[in-house]
């Protein structure tokens, strides 16, 4: 039986990280589908590449985690940088979401007028500087220097945000700018959804600023699909691809792992399914602590597209609408164009992902037809108003189309859903940490502490990377 310092259990931002970063160990990676990346992969499809959800990647700049990990790793992406990081269409109106504070700040004055529009989002954007320039940022449980460390960390925030630190999104919403309009309360929210995946209505300050924010970072394009970021990430790491793990059993001193194709031994075990998920490799005292965690039920809808266009278009585009789309929980879809000069994703016409926010139980629930039936009638909504906004595409130009529901995610990622709760100061201490109360068992990824997107997933990695190796 072979045996391993490190075993990593999915490919996902989280474990591809953590695989890179500990590339020189005795480890091995496994992923129980033929393509790299979970949520974040690349696949294909009719002939044509897709990539699997919302393709921005944020962050790759100094001082900042994702660029740190990636010098420590050692890898350069190829990566073009977005003038726009995304145009967020509501009702004609237009709001090009970029760098520049004051170019934004006018747009915002003219579409969605307030006299404390300044106010508002040069605090949201000074929050957000704010919480990058912490440094060693730690959250981690079950042990007295993970306690220790989390504590100093805890103190560090409340040093730098003060009462912030407690206040709420709506109530800073309503202090700020007052009794706003259903219409801009939704443009807030549709960007909320996209980055923390919940509401105004459900997050911090902290956690709005933040998710409001990234667009005042670097967005890039990822050349050749977002799975070639985790290709080349795992480039040097030895990876078991179409090899699904079934079970995992905690002897003295190392686990024992059960996979469709073989048995391995291994001291350390970072598991990159969720938390909701990781429940099902372990039999009664690790299965229990997995079941504490109650089920996030937020999902994605994704439809996929490939266009025969010459004309040009943005990279990301946020269509808000009046009413919630069909079998969702959201009134806008988030569109991810491939650069017409992609030689890979655009080989055969624009490659494209339309996503939107629905529930897992949603399409659980339904039979076999009926849920064909829904498939097709979300699907046939979401292109209506495509086309619409994009009068400069006709149906007949559309050469493929085809949607994914939490069920199809179950099916190729092992996971139904999309994140984890909303992390705020009443949940942080419910909220999952990297670490468990069982030796040598780890989590990482978006449904832990710090939560979602490259940006979450990374600050989680990087504290695992911590804690795997107690530099601390």
């Amino acid at each position: 039986m072979q045996e391993y310092d490190l075993a990593i259990i999915g490919s996902g931002i989280g474990g591809s990280l953590i695989a890179g970063l500990n590339k020189d160990k005795k480890h091995i990676l496994f992923e129980k589908d033929s393509n790299l990346g979970g949520c974040a992969s690349t696949f294909k499809r009719f002939g044509n590449y897709y990539n699997t959800g919302a393709t921005t990647f944020v962050g790759y700049e100094d001082n900042h985690i994702i660029k740190d990990i990636f010098d420590k790793i050692g890898y350069v992406p190829n990566i073009i940088e977005s003038k726009i990081a995304i145009r967020t269409i509501q009702n004609k109106k237009i709001v090009d979401r970029v760098r520049d504070f004051e170019e934004f700040l006018s747009q915002m004055q003219e579409n969605y007028p307030n006299p404390n529009n300044r106010i508002f989002w040069e605090k949201i954007k000074k929050i957000d500087k704010k919480f990058w320039q912490i440094k060693n940022i730690h959250f981690a449980k079950y042990s007295l220097k993970s306690y220790l460390k989390s504590l100093l960390t805890f103190k560090d925030i409340l040093k730098t945000f003060e009462m912030d630190l407690f206040k709420s999104a709506d109530s800073f919403i309503k202090e700020t700018l007052g009794d706003i309009s259903l219409e801009y309360q939704s443009f807030i929210d549709a960007q909320l959804l996209i980055t923390v995946q919940s509401k105004a209505k459900d997050v911090s300050l902290l956690s709005m600023a933040l998710g409001l924010s990234y667009p005042f970072h670097k967005v890039f394009y990822v050349n050749n699909g977002m799975g070639t970021i985790i290709e080349n990430i795992l480039k040097e790491v030895n990876i078991h691809k179409n090899e699904e793990i079934i079970k995992i059993r905690k002897l003295k001193n190392h686990f024992l792992i059960k996979s469709s194709k073989d048995e391995y031994k291994a001291k350390d075990i970072v598991l990159n399914t969720t938390i909701y998920d990781s429940k099902n490799l372990f039999d009664e005292k690790i299965k229990a602590y997995y079941e504490k965690f109650d089920f996030s039920d937020q999902s994605a809808f994704t439809t996929y597209l490939t266009i025969n266009s010459k004309k040009v278009f943005l990279e990301h585009y946020q269509i808000i609408l009046k009413q919630n789309i069909p079998n969702c929980i959201s009134n806008s879809f988030f569109i991810s164009f491939s650069k017409l000069q992609d030689e890979k994703m655009s080989q055969n016409g624009y490659s494209v992902t339309i996503s939107t926010h629905s529930k897992a139980s949603t399409w659980k629930a339904l039979s076999k037809e009926e849920y064909k039936k829904q498939k097709e009638l979300t699907q046939k909504f979401i292109l209506e108003h495509f086309l619409d906004y994009f009068d400069n595409i006709k149906q007949e130009q559309i050469i493929k189309i085809f949607s994914a529901t939490s069920m199809t995610f179950q099916r190729f990622i092992g996971r139904q859903n999309c994140g984890g709760k909303a992390i705020n100061v009443k949940s942080i201490l419910q909220t999952p940490s990297c670490k468990t109360p069982f030796k040598g068992l780890y989590n990482v990824g978006d449904t832990i502490f710090a939560g979602q997107g490259w940006p979450g997933v990374a600050l989680g990695a990087s504290i695992l990377n911590k804690e795997l190796n107690e530099e601390f």
